[in-house]
């Protein structure tokens, strides 16, 4: 089995209820915090904006634009 490369940001193209890799890596950015997500424990992000984030409340703050 391959394994993503270590500590390589990974490019995905962000889905409603999903995502697809375009590159390989094994996490991604947050685009609020900076903060290192790897794809195992990515839960948030926007398919309309193609950005991750890091937390719940984060993402809710982002999507409703407060």
């Amino acid at each position: 089995m391959l394994m993503p490369p270590a500590g390589r940001l990974a490019r995905l193209y962000y889905l409603p209820g999903t995502f697809r890799q375009l590159s390989a890596g094994d996490h991604v950015l947050c685009a609020i915090s900076g903060a290192q997500i790897p794809l195992d424990m990515l839960r948030y992000w926007s398919a309309e904006r193609q950005e991750a984030y890091a937390t719940a409340a984060i993402a809710t703050t982002c999507i409703l634009g407060h």
